[in-house]
């Protein structure tokens, strides 16, 4: 199973000091969490995209390939990449680029964007959001999958004899999740292609996210991609962890009632009873996360929100510590231990899986290796052990004989003296 962190990139005063990060600012404390997610073993960072303030991350692409050359082993991925808004040729062409740059730690989720001012800015009607989501994403599919591309479609100018580059890294595409908070048409389209699903899971209870999920599994299986079981969920969440309980609550609380999306709205106590956020210790984390595979079942990828309503980067660090060495180490085991029985694994490029053999391999081979020393190095000392005992044996004998010798001489000699006297 996967875990990391996904960000919106919001520039948000901090309630507590009523200070604004700059832009610069904030862009570079995306990047900063990024690296600190892989430094502390998470396996995903995720941004989102958007072209209105007061969010910072208006070209995905560009802060994941900084991140991709700054990191070895995390996968870069989008919370969500706006396929209603973006064209996509250059949807394909970007994250085919940085497949390459990221020797394919690369994967995406398509999302319609809940902001309606930006769709005429990108020359689109957001009351035809569903069939711009559709159509699309059918194009894309179809330019990571053909070298040569004819297409004609009602929101875009046709393509004839078109190829994408550059093409995708070993011919094998991004691995995609649509990402939904209420439409069971994204829901829908996921399960025809054969894709990942994302259910938001935060701002909702977890009730309405059951239907969709329970939608996309058997949608899934009806157009013959495996069963239901084995189709490719992931999860939102939030959470604000201290060691202690009382100390998460008093801290995160004046973030919580002044943050733009769900401030001044429910108490933090009626919100985290009703939503997926957790504000409390990591065994409280860890309790309410392992929760949702009884709502939801076995699933791939469990990203979290840390970063927003205006806490500062000190703060997120400081959880990104508790998460990656407290949290996440239990819901490992924990997941895994509970997995039913041919539930596959989070996606990954056939790279990245190739390169984690190797290592795994190298890692069981130095492991031989170090015991293959070990055992010479015992058959040698036991072979030094024994000369020096053959050679200590030999040298007591040689000494006790010449001590015998000795011995004689002066018996011999004094026979002789006595011989002597008495001659």
């Amino acid at each position: 199973m996967q875990f990391g962190i996904f960000t919106v990139g919001d520039v948000t005063a901090d309630p507590t000091t009523g200070r604004t990060p700059t832009e610069h600012e904030r862009i570079k404390a995306m990047v900063a969490i990024a690296r600190k997610a892989e430094e502390v073993g998470l396996d995903v960072f995720a941004t989102g995209e958007h072209h209105n303030p007061p969010f910072v991350p208006s070209s995905p692409t560009t802060m994941l390939g900084h991140i991709a050359a700054t990191t070895e082993r995390l996968i870069l991925s989008t919370s969500t990449t706006l396929i209603t808004t973006n064209d996509p040729v250059k949807i394909a062409e970007d994250f085919a680029m940085l497949q390459h740059l990221a020797d394919g730690r690369v994967d995406l989720m398509m999302g319609r964007g809940n902001t309606g001012p930006v769709y005429p800015w990108f020359g689109e009607d957001i009351r035809q959001g569903i069939p711009l989501a559709i159509e699309k994403y059918a194009l894309l599919h179809k330019l990571w999958r053909e070298d040569v591309v004819d297409w004609e479609g009602k929101f875009r100018t046709p393509l004839q004899g078109f190829t994408s580059t550059p093409r995708p890294l070993d011919g094998t595409p991004p691995f995609v999740w649509h990402g939904s908070i209420r439409s069971p048409e994204i829901a829908e389209q996921a399960a025809y292609y054969g894709d990942g699903f994302f259910a938001n899971n935060i701002f909702w209870p977890k009730e309405h996210f059951q239907k969709l999920i329970r939608l996309y599994r058997k949608r899934y299986a009806h157009y013959g991609h495996g069963t239901p079981e084995q189709a490719i969920v992931g999860l939102g969440g939030q959470a604000f962890i201290r060691r202690n309980s009382q100390d998460a609550v008093r801290e995160f609380r004046p973030y919580f009632d002044n943050a733009p999306v769900y401030g001044h709205g429910p108490s933090l106590e009626e919100f985290t009873e009703q939503t997926p956020l957790v504000v409390g210790s990591p065994q409280e984390v860890i309790e309410k996360t392992l929760s949702f595979r009884d709502s939801f079942g076995d699933y791939q990828r469990q990203l979290f929100l840390m970063d927003h309503a205006g806490l500062p980067l000190k703060t997120v660090l400081e959880q990104l510590d508790l998460l990656g060495e407290e949290v996440v180490p239990v819901l490992r085991k924990e997941f895994a231990s509970l997995r039913a029985a041919g539930v596959p694994d989070g996606p990954v490029h056939p790279a990245v899986a190739a390169r984690a053999d190797r290592t795994d391999g190298a890692a069981d081979t130095a492991g031989t290796d170090r015991t293959d020393r070990t055992d010479r190095t015992d058959r040698t000392d036991r072979t030094d052990h024994a000369d020096r005992t053959d050679r200590t044996d030999r040298t007591d004998r040689t000494d006790h004989a010449d001590r015998t010798d000795r011995t004689d001489r002066t018996d011999r000699t004094d026979r002789s003296e006595r011989t002597a006297k008495e001659v």
